[in-house]
């Protein structure tokens, strides 16, 4: 029986040699070529991409070799290359779409395969449901070339995206600043594609770059994913403070999300980090524009809205909701809970590079420590909000454990009284101090997750406690 391939969030992942096979490959990227085709792209261009994990340049010829003899001009990445530079390359070669070759913050046993449209974003549900509709069944309707052949007659280039990004980059940010400070930047590679990129992008000056996790490894040693969560991240905080260092970026496997640490080795959680970066925008740089947010990230960045006049949009979970409401509303900055922030003049994609970029910039602007921009962003939005997630394996029935959720109709949460239910995107649980909590199945894994947000501090893990509770976990 033919094995089906389901596109969740971004495209397809599946484990290496299981189902996550060549030949399962090539059937994906045939049913990009019948799309891209049906939409009237045939002939054009389209950039492959892939990341560091087991085989991913091999995969990712393969894909090539099928988008070539489908009559697509295939540039081909050099090398491992971070997510946000491949979509930028698509719009640097004016090309109909991109292929990328990651299984981005998955475990070490699997691979991916991503697909973005002519903008370097993520394609809309609707796309990915057509995409998946067009993958054949089998082998016999999928068309390949060698790639030898294609390297030779010019169908298939290899190229280095990393010029045309890095001077776009340059146009979005001036780095000599941030180069002349004299900071000391510990840098998580998370055995990524990001590694080499932060050393490179501020080399000359005072500051100084340490990288850990920078080598090829797709194990992932001292870590259980490359994800910029607790507790992956924990080496990096402690070497942030074995090497004094000043902040901690961690960029996960394809570089396409980031997180931080403060000066004394604590981790700033992908909600603050939204919040701030929102506020460097806002406050730092005096820029105006719609906020995108997924109903699983911060309040804090509806706060900012109300206080700069500016326009907060809410969207289910993932970057397929989040990037084509960012171009509809050509908006400021788009994120969501997992770490991933895509901004103005850039590409509607997350950039785990740029959001880097952008937090040093803000040090640098204010001359303040990460914690004292923490103290800022709390005084703007009227104090500290907390936040934290659980993630849990489920097994049964889906639609059976959803029903049960609806069923549940719980008056409070951890103390708090629960007043309105949203169910846009899973199961979000309004509370009364404007907070929230959120049940979501994830749609790349057999996992269901559990976050919540809220201003007491010493209500966060009784809040996700029942939380289990409502999902029938507890």
């Amino acid at each position: 029986m033919t094995y089906k391939i389901k596109f969740g969030t971004d495209g397809w992942r599946g484990v290496i040699a299981e189902d996550y096979t060549f030949d399962n490959v090539r059937r994906c990227a045939q049913g990009f070529a019948n799309y891209l085709s049906e939409q009237g792209q045939g002939g054009r261009s389209v950039v492959v991409g892939h990341d560091k994990r087991f085989s991913g340049e091999h995969f990712a010829a393969a894909a090539a070799e099928v988008l070539a003899a489908n009559g697509f001009k295939v540039w081909l990445t050099d090398g491992p290359t971070p997510t946000p530079v491949i979509s930028y390359a698509v719009v640097d070669k004016k090309a109909a779409g991109a292929v990328n070759i990651t299984a981005s913050h998955n475990p070490p046993t699997d691979n991916g395969f991503k697909v973005r449209d002519p903008n370097g974003g993520a394609i809309d549900p609707d796309g990915l449901k057509k995409i998946e509709s067009l993958i054949p069944n089998s082998m016999e309707s999928v068309k390949r070339i060698a790639y030898s052949a294609g390297e030779t007659d010019g169908r298939i280039t290899k190229f280095d995206a990393s010029i045309a990004y890095i001077e776009h980059i340059k146009k979005l940010i001036d780095l000599q600043p941030i180069k002349d400070a004299g900071l000391t930047v510990m840098v998580d590679a998370m055995w990524g594609n990001g590694a080499g990129w932060f050393p490179r992008l501020l080399e000359g000056g005072k500051t100084r770059v340490i990288e850990i996790h920078n080598t090829r490894n797709p194990s992932f040693p001292e870590m259980q994913r490359p994800e910029p969560i607790r507790p992956n991240v924990d080496a990096g905080l402690q070497a942030t403070v074995d090497n004094h260092a000043d902040v901690l970026l961690i960029n996960d496997g394809d570089a396409d999300r980031v997180g931080f640490g403060d000066e004394n080795g604590k981790f700033i959680d992908q909600l603050r980090a939204y919040g701030l970066l929102a506020y460097y925008l806002l406050e730092i740089r005096g820029q105006r524009g719609p906020i995108v947010k997924t109903l699983s990230t911060t309040t804090m960045l509806n706060k900012l809205g109300k206080l700069y006049g500016v326009e907060v949009v809410e969207t289910g979970v993932g970057f397929k909701y989040v990037a084509p409401k960012m171009v509809e509303l050509d908006a400021l900055i788009g994120g969501e809970e997992s770490g991933g922030y895509a901004f103005h003049g850039n590409v509607p994609e997350r950039d785990g590079i740029l959001a880097g970029l952008y937090f040093l910039d803000m040090m640098v602007r204010t001359g303040k420590k990460p914690t004292q921009l923490l103290q800022d962003l709390f005084a703007k939005v009227g104090g500290e909000h907390f936040y934290d997630r659980i993630d849990t394996p489920f097994t049964g029935d889906r639609a059976a454990r959803e029903q049960k959720i609806l069923n549940a109709k719980p008056q409070t949460l951890g103390g708090l009284k629960v007043t309105e239910l949203v169910t846009v995107d899973g199961f979000q649980f309004r509370l009364e101090d404007g907070g929230w909590m959120l049940i979501r199945f994830s749609g790349t894994e057999p996992i269901m997750r559990v976050y919540c947000e809220t201003t007491h501090g010493d209500k966060v893990q009784a809040i996700l406690q029942d939380g289990l509770k409502v999902a029938g976990i507890k």
